[in-house]
């Protein structure tokens, strides 16, 4: 049973006064089971060795006055171990392993391994509970339709659930991953380790490892948005004015963001500097749209923002996520418009799809017509040359892509 105790103390580290404890109450468990109490029991385990010793003490009674043979010894009995005892001395006897049988003994030891593990799980829990937001590498042990089997170096087990996982992650068993330890839980007496790379602590971390300025301190990271998989947008501020913050996180040609860009399975990361002033930073958000002006309601938390016709696709974004990041990053709601100067506004032709055939688009496409102020720009007639297409067809786009610019 000692030997099973070192070992487990070596394998599950566990700190050695911990382990002592757990070894003490295992055999005040089987005192309690043999004697009704361990109230009068004392048990010594040596720490450098293992040895142990368990000490009795009894009150010593008149014969026939004991009320408890465990916390009581008739004067007679005593005696026939030391005969200089009297009534009301105290008589200490030491109780052997042997004595409680192999029955007891084995209990105790199946008592002693599931306390350890017990103590292991607690040791795995508080551990990762400090480590939330950190970031791990492990490797991918199991795959299940909704999660992933990650073991880390000690053997422990993550789980990586698919709605954590960015959308073109794909992974075979074997494969290292890196992720943040993102929710810690005890379920049913386990520890419930969930990991995540969708969170915006990991690409945090990320920058962490490939930007030294941002892990010493110079940089700043105010706040991180994604849309995992899609669009990230980070900013930055820097302590030091003679460091550009976007710039060191991009690195030369990129060189410091590409590694990130790739484990986001080319998620498009967006670095802007971070500016108390709420138009600059709304501005700075939309990129890579150029905003023409801005109107912003603080009451509200509402901004109002004007552009160029060709600039509107690239503030909104594909999937509107462009629109959606800046929201999120600057805390306003973002309306975008088109500016209202009739010369500079103009639609692309495939916006009214709707309403138009795509053929007749095509038809438009293939003589260089590809936004409705080139189509209104020309005549019936020259419409109808160039583009081949019937008197009627060609009126009615036109009264369409007038009916838009009133």
């Amino acid at each position: 049973m000692i030997d099973s105790f070192q070992e487990f103390k070596e394998f599950k580290n566990i700190d050695r006064p911990t382990v002592i404890s757990v070894l003490e109450e295992v055999f005040r468990s089987m005192i309690r089971r043999r004697f009704g109490t361990d109230e009068n029991c004392d048990v010594i385990v040596n720490p450098d060795n293992g040895d142990l010793e368990i000490w009795r003490t009894r009150v010593v009674v008149e014969d026939e006055f004991s009320e408890d043979d465990d916390l009581e010894i008739e004067l007679t009995e005593a005696k026939k171990f030391d005969t200089d005892l009297e009534v009301g001395d105290d008589y200490i006897e030491q109780i052997t392993l042997e004595s409680f049988g192999r029955r007891a003994i084995l209990a105790a030891r199946q008592t002693l391994v599931s306390k350890v593990l017990e103590l292991e799980k607690d040791e795995v829990f508080k551990k990762y509970k400090d480590r939330e937001g950190e970031l791990v590498i492990g490797e991918v042990y199991q795959i299940w339709k909704k999660e992933l089997l990650v073991l880390d170096d000690d053997g422990n087990e993550l789980i990586l659930p698919k709605t954590e996982q960015i959308p073109a992650d794909y992974f075979k068993k074997g494969d290292s991953i890196r992720a943040v330890v993102y929710k810690v839980d005890m379920m049913n007496n386990n520890p419930k380790i969930l990991i995540s790379r969708t969170a915006p602590e990991f690409l945090q971390r990320l920058f962490e490892l490939e930007v030294p300025e941002i892990f010493d301190g110079l940089i700043t990271i105010k706040k991180i948005v994604r849309e995992p998989g899609e669009r990230a947008k980070v900013a930055v501020e820097s302590y030091d004015d003679r460091i550009d913050p976007v710039g060191a996180c991009v690195g030369m040609k990129g060189s410091r963001i590409h590694g990130i860009v790739r484990e986001l399975r080319n998620e498009n990361i967006d670095v802007i500097n971070f500016t108390t002033n709420h138009s600059l930073y709304i501005t700075r958000a939309l990129s890579p749209a150029r905003i023409s002006s801005i109107k912003i309601d603080e009451e509200n938390k509402t901004a109002a923002v004007y552009l160029k016709s060709d600039q509107v696709s690239l503030a909104i974004g594909r999937g509107g996520h462009n629109i959606k990041l800046a929201g999120k990053l600057t805390g306003y709601e973002i309306d975008v418009y088109r500016e209202n100067d009739e010369f500079d506004e103009d639609v692309d032709i495939e916006e009214f799809s709707d309403e138009i055939e795509s053929w007749v688009i095509d038809a438009l496409k293939r003589v260089g017509l590809d936004s409705a102020r080139s189509v209104l720009a020309l005549t019936e007639e020259e419409l109808s040359r160039r583009t081949d297409l019937e008197e009627d067809t060609v009126k009615d786009i036109l009264r369409i892509l007038q009916a838009e610019f009133e």
